[in-house]
């Protein structure tokens, strides 16, 4: 890793604090950048989209503004061209594709570089400074943990240390060869890895996680339909929640049904809402899911599950965009983004008529497909990092020994990275008060798939 500059470990005092405006429609992203800037001792300002950044900087203009590489109301080019027409004088750091463009340099570019690539490299709880390493032999005594401790370093206050090793890479099977991550080459005839495409929600720098963050941010500003297509566990309803979240309707209701969860007999209802007296039970009329989720996202989970009759009547309503409520004559208009997911092989049930392919080719304009965790097995490391961080909200942080990772890494993971959670969890209340997490608190028998 590169050393600090000198400049940002002893800022230079200013009269009046230097105000920083970020704007970005993920809302992580603004966080992290913004905790970043605060420990350089900035005053951060934070804008949604284009329209609020430029509200913002007539109010009181700042030094600089930070651009996501995609904002939800306005085109980036020709926000970006009219905005240094504007405000000439702010200092403009727009985060494109896998570089920087950059406005005329002012007198604290490297800050803003700086907290943006340690943005960037923070982003999925990764750590992307260093050489790979391979991973050390399950022999090996368990007296290091993982992950690594680290050891202080000369950074500016508010700044996380970056650790000092990186992540090795796994197969299904265990440890295997040494994949190196951000800051090192792709793997070969791999996509090069770019942290502007990588989403916070899917941890991993496997090329087929990128993939999914690369294709996540091309469709969530459009009213194109999504189907999300893969395995169960590996993280298909986080998918469909960054879809709304980078989309225009982020701000109305995300709504999400199981298909598979409820009765066919109540399905109808509980998606299309009922009158009062429209079946044995209805005491009183209910608005439906679909139609809670007006100006939002319906997030249809398992579509696969649905009775044939039933989709049907859905299809009707995603051609239309009317609905009619059980008992009702009615019908009710309703603007919805529909996503959809499945682990089940939609498509091939089309063929043979296990589902209707009219509703599959209205539902699969876009697909999305989320890779089981033995395709993208290099990522253990990351993720066991960050559920270990996720559990640490609520009780001291663990760690994992060295014996436990390798077991951990030799397990084929049938439940994907939903059941690596639940192992850890489970692992975690075994341990008890114990700050690190050995081999023998690993247990895959219990695990529910």
């Amino acid at each position: 890793m590169q050393p600090v500059p000198v400049s940002l470990l002893h800022p230079t005092p200013h009269i009046r604090p230097r105000t920083a405006l970020v704007a970005s429609a993920d809302s992580s992203f603004r966080q992290r950048l913004g905790e970043i800037l605060t420990g350089l001792r900035w005053q951060v300002r934070e804008a949604e989209g284009g329209a609020q950044a430029w509200s913002e900087a007539e109010s009181a203009p700042p030094e600089a503004m930070i651009v996501d590489s995609w904002l939800p109301d306005l085109d980036l080019g020709e926000f970006l061209s009219d905005f240094r027409r504007r405000f000439p004088n702010v200092d403009v750091v727009s985060s494109s594709g896998s570089s920087l463009q950059e406005s005329p340099r002012g007198p604290y570019r490297q800050e803003l570089l700086y907290a943006l690539r340690r943005t960037q490299d923070t982003d999925t709880a990764a750590w992307n400074l260093a050489p790979a390493l391979k991973i050390p032999s399950p022999a090996v005594v368990h007296s290091a943990s993982w992950p690594p401790a680290h050891s202080p370093a000369a950074i500016p206050a508010g700044v996380a240390a970056p650790p000092a090793q990186s992540v090795p890479a796994l197969t299904a099977a265990g440890p295997s060869k040494t994949v190196p991550i951000r800051g090192g080459s792709p793997p070969p005839g791999g996509p090069e890895l770019s942290s502007v495409d990588r989403l916070p929600e899917l941890v991993g720098d496997a090329p087929c996680m990128v993939e999914v963050s690369r294709r996540i941010r091309l469709v969530a500003p459009r009213m194109t339909p999504v189907l999300i297509e893969g395995p169960t566990g590996s993280g298909k309803e986080l998918v469909a929640e960054a879809l709304h979240r980078l989309s225009p309707r982020s701000r109305k209701s995300f709504v999400a049904i199981n298909c598979a969860a409820i009765p066919e007999a109540l399905l109808e209802a509980e998606l299309f809402g009922h009158t009062r007296g429209a079946f044995t039970g209805a005491v009183q009329g209910r608005v439906g899911r679909i139609e809670s989720a007006d100006g939002g996202t319906l997030f249809l989970d398992e579509i696969g599950e649905m009775p044939l009759g039933l989709q049907s009547k859905l299809l009707r309503f995603v051609e239309s965009g009317e609905l009619q409520r059980v008992g009702d004559n009615e019908t009710v208009k309703v603007d919805v983004r529909i996503l959809a997911a499945t682990h089940r092989p939609l498509a091939e049930h089309a063929q043979t008529g296990a589902f209707r392919a009219d509703l599959y080719y209205r539902l699969a304009v876009f697909l999305i497909r989320t890779p089981s965790l033995a395709e993208h097995a290099q990522d253990l490391f990351l993720l066991v990092e960050h559920f270990l961080n996720k559990m640490g909200r609520e009780a001291p942080v663990k760690r994992v020994d060295q014996g436990a990772m390798a077991k951990l890494a030799a397990h084929a993971w049938p439940g994907n990275v939903r059941e690596l959670e639940h192992v850890l969890e489970r692992a975690a209340i075994l341990a008890g008060g114990e700050a690190v997490l050995t081999a023998q608190e690993i247990d895959f028998g219990l695990t529910v798939h």
